[in-house]
């Protein structure tokens, strides 16, 4: 993921503090140092770099830590602290009518980010309508559609009509009933003069209430003079920064909130509707230090229960802690977990299991533990519901037709079963604490186990 680069190195600058109750000035210099090194190499603007480091260092050196802190832990929340201040707020987006206005150059996500935004203001209980009046690129109002029709939302476009701010003008009007208007505008290849005019022409016919500037998140130092140029012509009140699902740097859109003035509004982290994230700053810097995000995970699991049940309303995840664990409900909560999005990203927002575990793991860790759900997932559908509902009955005669009516190996089968017991085992002693202490101690106890690596959660989903 896009600043994973930047999140290991400033985590592994400061595991250098490890161990030590004191700091020198010596080692503030050293840790300073790093840190630049860190976010120069993130692309982040070189007097953004200076200001930061500056601040991390006088801090450093002059405050004094709360008694009995180590060294790391002092000065994990200070680059924390300085980290949020540099991001500043969450764009001010409020749950009721608005109209909003994308801009950005072509191929930056702005058609993508439409339909993804318009399908998170519809999960809050409004009704999104996406406008598109990108007469230029080819394709763009084919795009427009088939996306808005995946997030569900109302659409406007008018592929007969070459006039992007009478398509604006009529939008408006065909989609009145709508409390959220999306207007998506077109983008070129740089900031051409008629790009800068057209979109003048549209924000003047839509009147937004917010403007959002849609940035790649490779752009890169190319950022500081697209947000300005973007700034001075219709005034920029925050960022969505796209594609943080790749390997871009993703400092040059920390720059664009910077140079604006402004602040950022979503992340897009994926190629689904779905993939769309409200930015919360504090949150956003927890995953990047590796101290998890727990408030982005818990709307993550709520969506996918939803989900997951959505699709067969007579499972119940809480039946999990009532009754008998079955290889059914072992297929219900992969469901769910898949439906939470990528491992990596969830991991990330896990304390105790992003940032410094997830770089000691191998580089295909993530893919090779989601390819296992996935035959996981198929041997299951070549199971009779007798066998999902009763899997200890389940013989060798057994699992050489599963595995030949999955296409897998009696060995994946057999791992499977094994997964299962040790999930079962989990279960089994959750089911009957009837005290929070007694919670708190299993909960102390997993996490234990799990404390030097990913294994830990082997017990509670098929990681092994």
């Amino acid at each position: 993921m896009v600043l994973d680069d930047l999140g290991s190195s400033l985590r592994g600058t400061l595991d250098k503090l490890r161990g030590k109750s004191r700091i020198s000035e010596e080692d503030v210099e050293e840790i300073v140092k790093e840190i630049q090194r860190s976010l120069i190499s993130a692309d982040v603007d070189i007097s953004l770099v200076q200001e930061l480091s500056g601040n991390i260092k006088e801090r450093a050196l002059e405050e004094e830590p709360p008694a009995g802190t180590p060294a790391r832990d002092f000065v994990l929340r200070i680059v924390y602290e300085e980290l949020v201040d540099l991001i500043g707020d969450s764009t001010e987006l409020p749950l009721e009518e608005q109209t909003i206005l994308l801009a950005g150059l072509q191929g930056s996500g702005k058609t993508t980010s439409a339909a993804k935004m318009a399908w998170w203001f519809s999960t809050k209980g409004l009704r999104p309508a996406v406008i598109q009046t990108d007469t230029f690129r080819p394709g763009a109002y084919e795009q427009a559609e088939e996306m808005a029709g995946r997030a569900e939302v109302d659409y406007y476009g008018n592929p007969d009509n070459d006039d992007p701010v009478e398509i604006a003008r009529k939008g408006l009007e065909e989609t009145s009933e709508a409390d959220v208007h999306i207007v998506d505008t077109a983008g070129r290849h740089a900031l051409e003069d008629d790009l800068i005019d057209e979109i003048e022409q549209i924000e003047g016919v839509v009147e937004p209430d917010t403007s959002l500037l849609v940035l790649d998140a490779a752009i890169g130092q190319g950022a500081k003079d697209q947000a300005q140029q973007f700034d001075e012509s219709i005034g920029i009140d925050g960022v969505v920064i796209t594609k943080l699902d790749g390997t871009a740097k993703g400092g040059g859109a920390l720059t664009a909130v910077d140079q604006t003035d402004s602040s950022i509004a979503f992340l897009g982290t994926g190629e689904e509707v779905q993939d769309i994230e409200r930015f919360e700053p504090d949150g956003f810097i927890s995953r990047l230090l590796g101290m998890g995000d727990l408030s982005q995970l818990a709307e993550r699991v709520e969506r996918a229960m939803l989900e997951t049940e959505t699709e067969e309303d007579d499972w119940d995840p809480e039946d999990m802690l009532q009754g008998q664990f079955t290889l059914h409900d072992m297929q219900k909560q992969m469901e769910a977990m898949n439906n939470m999005g990528p491992l990596d990203q969830v991991m990330d927002m896990i304390p105790g299991f992003g940032g410094g575990i997830k770089d000691q793991l191998p580089d295909d860790a993530m893919d090779v533990t989601q390819e296992r759900m996935r035959s996981f997932s198929v041997i299951m559908d070549s199971m009779t519901e007798a066998e999902k509902e009763y899997p200890k009955a389940i013989g060798a005669s057994q699992i050489e037709r599963i595995a030949k009516g999955s296409g897998t190996s009696e060995d994946q089968v057999r791992e499977l079963l094994q997964q299962y017991k040790m999930m079962e085992k989990t279960i089994k002693q959750f089911q009957g604490m009837g005290s929070e202490q007694e919670m708190q101690r299993m909960m102390k106890q997993m996490q234990q186990q799990g404390g030097g690596g990913g294994g830990g959660m082997g017990g509670m989903g098929p990681f092994g």
